[in-house]
């Protein structure tokens, strides 16, 4: 009850984001316009002593991990509050972009860091299609529209646009990453082909400020008596009442896939 009485010193707190799930447009996912009420309650109520994100993604969407991080930076710096990234176990692709908003990132021995990369996939179908009999007809307006069709056979110039779309966004990523990391990189190491890291081994790169966990580095950094207040994202009432099974489903094996391609 100390806190509550005004001529006592209020020990300093800590409010936690969590960042939890792949990053995208989907009902489940982490996304820019669901997370942005949490992201401005915890920067704009009090005076934080600093903001934490738990940090548990292995990426997704190149522009919602770019919205999300720009908008913790913008709020950290209005409010001249330091941010603190924490990873579990994954940090990669666009949880990576996510934890580089942060002024510090720390991690777990066994966490996995990096994944500075890009993707495109998909699948070609042309072969089936043929074997079962079944003609593929297309008309379009604008020749671009059946880009990257799966059920036709992929050309050169399919390749090169794919090539001139990732390109800029692997940039991107790049940019980011030295832009908030900066000398603190392994200017000598090949940081940025999608290689992943663990633990100690992406601390020796710079890609991580070392192995911590939350409440003893925050009490470190903070106080014995720091409050860490946990802040959580706001579900829909479909999603609270159970009406987005399908959705929820649909996306659930999409996560699936993701995280099983770092062995999760």
């Amino acid at each position: 009850m100390r806190h509550l009485i005004p001529f006592f010193p209020k020990p300093a707190f800590v409010p936690v984001l969590r960042l939890q799930g792949t990053i995208g447009a989907g009902g489940r996912a982490l996304n820019d316009a669901a997370l942005a009420p949490m992201i401005e309650r915890a920067f704009s109520r009090g005076k934080p002593a600093a903001v934490a994100l738990v940090i548990n993604s292995p990426g997704g969407s190149a522009a919602q991990s770019s919205l999300i991080a720009a908008r913790i930076r913008r709020l950290a710096d209005e409010k001249k509050v330091p941010v603190h990234a924490f990873v579990e176990d994954i940090a990669a692709s666009g949880g990576y972009w996510l934890a580089c908003a942060a002024d510090d990132i720390w991690v777990d021995a066994s966490s996995i860091v990096g994944s500075i990369g890009v993707i495109f996939a998909g699948f070609g179908f042309q072969d089936l299609m043929k074997r079962q009999g079944v003609e593929r007809r297309i008309q379009t307006a604008g020749k671009s529209k059946s880009f990257a069709d799966p059920f036709k056979p992929q050309t050169a110039e399919d390749v090169a646009r794919i090539r001139a779309l990732l390109t800029p966004l692997h940039d991107n990523f790049i940019g980011h990453v030295k832009a908030r990391r900066g000398g603190k990189l392994d200017a000598k190491a090949d940081l940025f082909n999608a290689d992943i890291w663990v633990g100690e081994a992406a601390a020796k790169l710079g890609l991580v400020d070392g192995v911590a966990h939350l409440k003893p580095k925050l009490m470190q950094l903070y106080g014995d008596k720091v409050r860490l207040v946990p802040y959580a994202q706001r579900r829909s009432l479909a999603q609270r009442l159970g009406l987005a099974a399908a959705d929820t489903a649909l996306a659930a094996v999409e996560d699936r896939a993701i995280w099983s391609g770092y062995g999760l």
